[in-house]
């Protein structure tokens, strides 16, 4: 090939992942395994069995990029991994290969934020997107309302106090005995159910800030009460109804931070962004006030394609030194 490309590596929870995106814009290959059948009998991901797989999956992942690339080592300008937050075992196999390859190629290693990732995975989808832009990140950790002035700068203007929206739907998904991953199972199951007929309060704070904690409860004795009599119907409506108010929350919130700020460009990225009423209402909410993108569906989810995308624009770093509780900093 004629251009430096950039190999990124996610393995920061329950996907492997590796990628080649050219100048930051342009993904080129991006190959993802997902750990959902190795850690679905435990109703949650297993950490020590999540590192081992990535272990195991990531030298045939690397090989698969190169292929699907038709690219090789040659061809890689730069590495970037996530270095955090996630969990520490799964984010050291992944810095450890990175660092090896590194080393052996003699290619620049840069660490990665993945919640930067997540926001630089829409000018993956958008590759005109610049900055200044306000985000909302939504995933199974996060829910952060952020301003970007700039590559490689963040600026949290508000964020949950408790659970994020991701395990808020995890939850509510294995209090209805829907399984894991909780959060696409809720989505489906909603999408035959009437929020009407199963109410639930919508989390109000003042400001910015979001909380789900109270919603949860809500549900919790919303099914005690219901008792042995509920029905499948009744669970579509409450999963219906969970969905709603969570989504109106988040909404609320975008369209106060949209009041207070001026910008031209709206991102909604993160796991939960693929949420199908999360979708629909954030086109709804940010219609005619500015240009919205929202990553695709592949790359809402973790992969490596956003994480070279965000290597390739953010600060360079000569270490990727693993942070698992690693914020917007």
């Amino acid at each position: 090939m004629n251009t430096q490309l950039t190999l990124g590596i996610e393995t920061s929870c329950d996907e492997t992942s590796v990628a080649l995106v050219e100048d930051g814009r342009r993904v080129v290959s991006n190959v993802i395994h997902s750990q959902v059948d190795l850690h679905k009998d435990f109703g949650g991901v297993v950490p020590e069995l999540a590192a081992r797989d990535h272990l195991e999956r990531l030298p045939q992942l690397l090989d698969l990029a190169f292929e699907k690339a038709g690219a090789g080592p040659e061809d890689v300008g730069l590495i970037a991994v996530t270095r955090g937050p996630g969990l520490a075992g799964c984010l050291l196999v992944g810095v450890g290969v990175a660092e090896g390859l590194s080393a052996s190629w003699s290619r620049p290693l840069t660490g990665v934020n993945h919640l930067w990732g997540h926001i630089y995975a829409a000018m993956l989808t958008r590759p005109d997107l610049e900055p200044p832009l306000l985000g909302l990140v939504v995933s199974g950790a996060h829910s952060d309302l952020v301003r970007m002035p700039e590559h490689g700068r963040f600026e949290v203007i508000g964020r949950t106090r408790d659970d994020a929206a991701g395990e808020a739907f995890d939850k509510a998904a294995r209090m209805l005995g829907l399984g894991y991953p909780g959060g696409p199972a809720l989505d489906r199951l909603a999408r035959t159910g009437d929020p009407r007929r199963q109410p639930l309060p919508k989390p109000s704070l003042p400001g910015l800030e979001f909380s789900f904690s109270g919603l949860k409860t809500a549900l919790l004795y919303r099914l005690r009460d219901l008792g042995d009599a509920v029905t499948p119907q009744d669970k579509a409506d409450l999963a219906a109804a969970f969905e709603r108010s969570v989504v109106e929350s988040l909404m609320e919130k975008l369209d106060e931070a949209l009041s207070r700020t001026s910008v031209s460009d709206v991102v909604v990225a993160g796991g939960v962004a693929a949420n199908t009423l999360l979708r629909r209402r954030t086109i709804e909410v940010v219609a005619g006030r500015a240009r919205l993108t929202m990553p695709t569906l592949e790359l809402c989810t973790d992969n490596a394609a956003m994480i070279a995308a965000a290597g390739f624009f953010g600060p360079a770093r000569q270490t990727a030194t693993v942070d698992p509780s690693l914020g917007w900093d």
